[in-house]
């Protein structure tokens, strides 16, 4: 039941480095998560969640009754937080972590630590996304519309003139009536010329067809 006095001046110290750390994690989030919930509204509560993580450490560290307490009133209240993506998660236990850090005085560790992790978010965040831009930027639409139903005979035809110029080649859809019929795929040429070729052999192997290629996301399907 012993009381222990917690030096004033260090705990400001802690939190401040805290409230600096959460913003730092809150302004990164914001700028480089994919998540696609409302960013603003889920980091709001970053800056309070590290404070109050500082708190409870710094409260509970100097105490074996309040630990045990805490172990208690932790079993009782349930949180109930919609996390919808792991990328979420991962920010909340960053900053609590911060929290953890600073309330144990620990200032070192955790700057140096929360840096290097957000270090690593940003460069990944930057590497991936301009890989996947220019994977996007070669890949394309294809849409062939025919004026007659499609035979298993011509979709076979198809396919093989597809998967001879293209790296990869992905089925998207096909509506077949007796009159009239289209295909939509998703290709990756091996080359800017395989989209000439690919447009010569269709035309070639299968009569009264109409063509059509977009960049990725540019054409209604």
């Amino acid at each position: 039941n012993e009381n222990i006095e917690i030096d004033a001046i260090n705990f400001a110290i802690n939190l401040i480095v805290v409230v600096i750390l959460s913003y730092l994690i809150k302004l990164v989030y914001n700028k480089y998560s994919n998540s696609l919930s409302n960013k603003d509204y889920f980091s709001k509560n970053f800056v309070v969640l590290g404070v109050t993580t500082c708190l409870v450490i710094t409260i509970v560290k100097s105490s074996l009754a309040l630990s045990l307490g805490l172990v208690g009133a932790l079993s009782i209240v349930r949180f109930r937080a919609a996390i919808k993506e792991p990328e979420e998660l991962v920010y909340l236990f960053l900053v609590i972590a911060t929290g953890l850090g600073a309330g144990a005085n620990q200032l070192k560790i955790t700057i140096l630590g929360v840096l290097i992790s957000l270090t690593i978010v940003v460069f990944f965040s930057i590497f991936f996304t301009k890989k996947i831009k220019n994977i996007d930027l070669n890949v394309f639409q294809l849409s062939i519309i025919f004026n007659k139903k499609i035979s298993n005979e011509v979709f076979g035809d198809i396919l093989i003139i597809l998967n001879k110029n293209c790296k990869e080649v992905d089925f998207i859809s096909m509506s077949s009536e007796k009159e009239e019929g289209s295909i939509h795929f998703e290709i990756f040429p091996n080359s800017a010329k395989s989209i000439s070729i690919i447009n010569k052999e269709l035309n070639n192997q299968i009569k009264d067809l109409k063509i059509i290629f977009s960049r990725k996301g540019n054409i209604s399907l």
